[in-house]
């Protein structure tokens, strides 16, 4: 009997989050009609994808593929990494973006 894998699913996203050690969130955007009106609508869905060297940055373009369950959460395994955000110093432009907002709701806070 020969052994064969089965067809899989390839995604690319957004890395959106890294969750700790070797785990990372990806944000895919398709787009699909209304089913009454025939509009376009922009949807995005998260998923939870393991990066096994740690590579992946925040704000990277990624290539992922679905695999067994890894844990409660991850079906999806990190391939390559198609392009890689543009860094501010020491931080990607990503990062950059989500401390302000941070800053911002604290301002906002006090």
């Amino acid at each position: 009997m020969e052994n064969s894998r089965n067809s899989r699913k390839d995604l690319s996203g957004i890395v959106t989050s890294i969750m700790g050690n070797k785990s990372i969130k990806v944000t895919y955007s398709y787009k699909i009609p209304h089913p009454r009106y025939r509009k376009v609508i922009n949807r995005k869905t998260v998923v939870h994808v393991h990066d096994e060297e740690n590579a992946a940055r925040l704000g990277d373009k990624v290539e992922i593929m679905e695999t067994r369950p890894l844990s409660r959460l991850k079906r999806w395994r990190l391939v390559q990494i198609v392009e890689r955000a543009p860094m501010l110093g020491k931080k990607t432009l990503a990062e950059f973006e989500a401390e302000a907002e941070e800053d911002a709701e604290e301002s906002a806070a006090e």
